[in-house]
């Protein structure tokens, strides 16, 4: 690996040590108990954000009408907003399946069924692939268990 290359306007420069020892997070020119680079504070009234959010709240009503009127034009774009506001998007639902499992059985008896309602067409791979993480974060839930059960047993046996 290369050493790092040090621009010329950086020759011989090394960082101000911290003020009482102290290194902290942001601007290293502030310091606490530092007097405020901005004594008068904030300037009094509407930052432009703030004043540009009023304004399109108070004409809200027209613009809203606006919108209305375009779509009853038919205009599909201002349609397609109001109906984007009205009607949620729809979501896909993974179907109910049903197929030989055993949920006692062992994790890896468990992937086996799974993938043999996969291979089988009984369940399609992407709701077997959910199906396979359930497992999967049960089996580890459940190795976390028996974990800590052991921890609890040595600590007992031990102390």
């Amino acid at each position: 690996m290369t050493a790092p290359q040090i621009p010329p306007w950086r020759e011989g420069w090394t960082p101000e040590p911290p003020r009482d020892g102290i290194v902290a997070e942001g601007n290293p020119n502030w310091y606490k108990g530092m007097k405020s680079p901005n004594p008068a504070g904030r300037p009094p009234g509407l930052s432009p954000q703030s004043k540009l959010v009023q304004r399109m709240l108070e004409n809200a009503d027209g613009i809203l009408d606006a919108v209305i009127s375009k779509a009853m034009e038919g205009d599909s774009s201002s349609a397609a907003l109001i109906l984007a506001r009205i009607v949620p998007a729809l979501k896909s639902q993974a179907q109910t399946v049903q197929f030989d499992f055993d949920h006692t059985a062992p994790a890896s008896q468990q992937a086996e069924a799974i993938l043999a309602a996969i291979a089988s067409g009984a369940v399609s791979p992407d709701i077997g692939r959910q199906i396979l993480e359930a497992v999967n974060a049960l089996s580890s839930i459940r190795a976390t268990e028996q974990l800590e059960a052991r921890i609890a047993a040595l600590e007992e046996k031990y102390s």
